[in-house]
């Protein structure tokens, strides 16, 4: 589906569900968040990524207005909605101070895969464990799609930026489940390893070898 959608870069990756909080500050972005209040419209956050506006990012939609201080800044609570990516982009909207651009937001299938899904979920309890973050396993994992895990799977941007171009679950899972097959040995190798150098120094009862 095609649109037009006001845009608001920002060098982070929102998913889908995913619930932000933004302090609105600039003039651009303001009249932005007034805009889209009083239109009942949605905006879109592109990644800003390598020095660039990407081509992909997701539409948002504005939940509620916290706060608007006295000099017009506005602490506002949004929640993503679906992917797009962008076909034409202006740096500034037809008469406005803010950026717009058409774009074409995805149809995302979220047929999932049980057993990947149940793979995902074994590797994040033994990296989770390995750093000592039960509780946010525990937390996470009650029922998650991807999205509910993007960002506590140690990706940097632009892993995540890669994620969220995916239009498909099963897409996203298997992209996670080698991420996470490539990073769990890795951590549970430093946490021996950091085992090992606590045992420097200590006094040892070993038993030597019969030869």
């Amino acid at each position: 589906m095609a649109k037009y959608l006001p845009l608001f870069p920002l060098s982070i990756v929102v998913f889908p569900g995913e619930k932000l909080n933004l302090h609105i500050f600039e003039p651009r972005y303001k009249q932005l968040v007034l805009d889209c209040i009083e239109n009942e419209k949605t905006f879109g956050i592109p990644t800003y990524i390598q020095s660039n506006v990407g081509v992909y990012g997701t539409e948002m939609e504005i939940l509620e207005v916290e706060k608007t201080h006295a000099n017009g800044e506005m602490d506002i609570r949004t929640k993503g909605k679906n992917i797009f990516k962008i076909e034409q982009f202006d740096k500034m909207a037809p008469g406005r101070l803010y950026a717009g651009g058409q774009v074409e937001v995805f149809e995302n299938d979220f047929q999932e895969d049980i057993m990947t899904k149940l793979k995902i979920k074994d590797l994040l309890q033994k990296l989770y464990n390995s750093l000592g973050l039960e509780k946010l396993f525990t937390d996470l994992l009650e029922d998650f799609k991807s999205y509910d895990i993007g960002h506590h799977l140690g990706l940097n941007t632009e892993q995540e930026y890669t994620l969220l171009q995916l239009r498909t679950e099963i897409e996203r899972q298997e992209a996670i489940l080698q991420h996470l097959q490539q990073v769990v040995p890795i951590v549970k190798a430093t946490e021996q390893l950091k085992e090992r150098v606590k045992q420097n120094g200590h006094f040892k009862n070993l038993t030597p070898p019969n030869f």
